[in-house]
């Protein structure tokens, strides 16, 4: 019976290293940005997470030299492009004639900044030249431009930079509105402000047509909202501007004679008094 039970533990144990080893495969390594943990950029931390919708994607390109020289070009962003290798490569050279593969930048060296429409991502770390750029390891840098409605597209090579004697690199661009500024809104304060405005009016209006309609049971002008109130405006806005604006009593006489029949007569009265006889 304890026979049973220690073979029973042994599988338990088995099982569970078995999971925690598939677990730890199938979580897929991410970029690193070059330096410590403690000293990395906010801002390239910030430009990683943006870009992190394009993690899933695969970006190929295929390159036509000459009969000798025949490559493809795979790239993911912030991905491993084969997991199954272990190797970071992000971006990785494949000979289409000796299906030889050599990785151009890895993900565990990464830099990355940007500018007003445009991201850098930049792979550092690949397999080491041969005859060119003193031997030194190879680089790839993306350049990732805004195009609005597209998540990714038109992934291709523009130039291999390797005549220098330090500083090589490949460099590759792509489109994707992941790298295009948040768009600024074009309504002014004033234009927002009467958009609520109108549709505050809007939202009195049809709520008060329906409450006086169907709960009250008005009928004609008297299904308008307050209709009594907005009735007497009219008059209570003349009362004030009457109130404000005048600056003596209403009884007071008024500073000028008029040009009336009445006063001309008895205007035309009083000249002729010197005319009677005495």
């Amino acid at each position: 019976m304890s026979s049973l039970c220690h073979t029973s533990a042994v599988l338990v144990v088995f099982m569970a290293l078995a999971v925690c080893v598939g677990a730890e495969q199938l979580e897929e390594k991410s970029c690193d940005v070059i330096g410590d943990e403690s000293s990395e950029s906010q801002t390239e931390r910030a430009l990683l997470k943006k870009l992190e919708p394009l993690s899933q994607m695969r970006f190929n390109v295929t390159v036509e030299k000459s009969k000798t020289e025949n490559y493809i070009y795979h790239f993911r962003v912030c991905r491993e492009v084969n997991s199954s290798q272990h190797d970071f490569g992000g971006l990785v050279q494949t000979d289409r004639q000796g299906r030889r593969t050599t990785v151009i930048g890895r993900i565990n060296e990464t830099q990355v900044f940007n500018g007003s429409d445009w991201i850098m991502l930049i792979y550092k770390g690949g397999d080491s030249y041969g005859s060119h750029c003193s031997g030194e390891k190879r680089r790839a840098v993306i350049m990732i431009s805004c195009k609005r409605g597209v998540i990714a597209s038109s992934f291709s090579i523009i130039s291999e930079e390797r005549e220098k004697e330090q500083e090589c690199f490949y460099l590759f661009e792509m489109d994707s509105s992941l790298a295009c500024p948040a768009e600024d809104s074009h309504l002014s304060v004033g234009s927002i402000l009467l958009i609520t405005f109108a549709s505050l009016i809007a939202v009195y209006i049809i709520g008060g047509f329906l409450y006086q309609r169907l709960v009250v049971g008005a009928k004609g002008m008297e299904q308008f909202p307050h209709f009594a109130f907005w009735q007497d405006l009219g008059n209570l806005v003349a009362d004030g501007c009457d109130f404000v604006c005048r600056s003596k009593p209403r009884n007071a006489p008024a500073a000028y004679r008029g040009v009336g029949d009445d006063q001309l007569g008895e205007e035309s009265e009083e000249r002729d008094d010197h005319l009677l006889p005495m």
